[in-house]
């Protein structure tokens, strides 16, 4: 018996592309009013307009709604090339302080992370965030140390965390301003930091 060619998908109804864009877009918003766990269907249904069992249509589940809306919340960022190490990291942190201020996901990130102590999926939804966070960190550092600006002993996740651990904090915690000045100050601090230490490595040991 011959085989069926499997057929072709067809194109995707422009109205269904835009009741889901509405749907998530609703989430989102619903998201960081009250976060997951005051999250519900029923008020998706009634602020987007779209009929709840058109949403169960697209996501069987409540929990796959607010999945798939908040694996969308952080978008790549990019790698600057300022030409130097001190340059580079202060225009990650410049743009990671200004979504910090303005980005809806910021109000949402807590209470992701909240959920994910208990449940593996959102876990993987904020290591992903988190990824994505530290991504051009690690690309600037790893071209730090191919122009000879680090060491290639440097601990960089260490360094990554003392870069993004002060923005975080001040954004959550401490609810001081992440400014311009600030941010340079941290990325100050912790370049000056790593060149003293990798200073003082190769420093020989005093004789007795």
């Amino acid at each position: 018996m011959a085989r069926r060619t499997p057929e072709k998908p067809g194109p995707v109804d422009a109205r269904v592309v835009r009741s889901r864009d509405r749907v998530l877009r609703t989430t989102f918003e619903l998201l960081g009013e009250s976060g997951v766990g005051g999250f519900s269907v029923d008020e998706v249904a009634r602020r987007s307009g779209v009929a709840k069992t058109t949403i169960y249509r697209h996501w069987p589940t409540r929990e796959a709604l607010v999945i798939d809306a908040c694996s969308r919340i952080s978008d790549e960022q990019e790698v600057p090339d300022t030409g130097s190490l001190v340059g580079d990291v202060t225009a990650i942190l410049s743009n990671i302080a200004g979504l910090l201020g303005t980005a809806r996901w910021s109000s949402v990130l807590p209470s992701i992370m909240d959920v994910a102590e208990r449940d593996p999926e959102f876990a993987e939804i904020h290591s992903r965030i988190q990824h994505g966070h530290a991504a051009p960190l690690r690309a600037v550092l790893e071209r730090a140390v191919e122009r000879g600006e680090l060491t290639p002993e440097a601990d960089q996740s260490a360094i990554v965390a003392a870069l993004l651990g002060p923005l975080f904090y001040r954004r959550w915690f401490s609810r001081e301003p992440v400014d311009a000045r600030f941010v340079a100050t941290i990325a100050g601090t912790v370049l000056g930091a790593q060149r003293v230490a990798e200073t003082s490595a190769v420093q020989p040991s005093s004789s007795a």
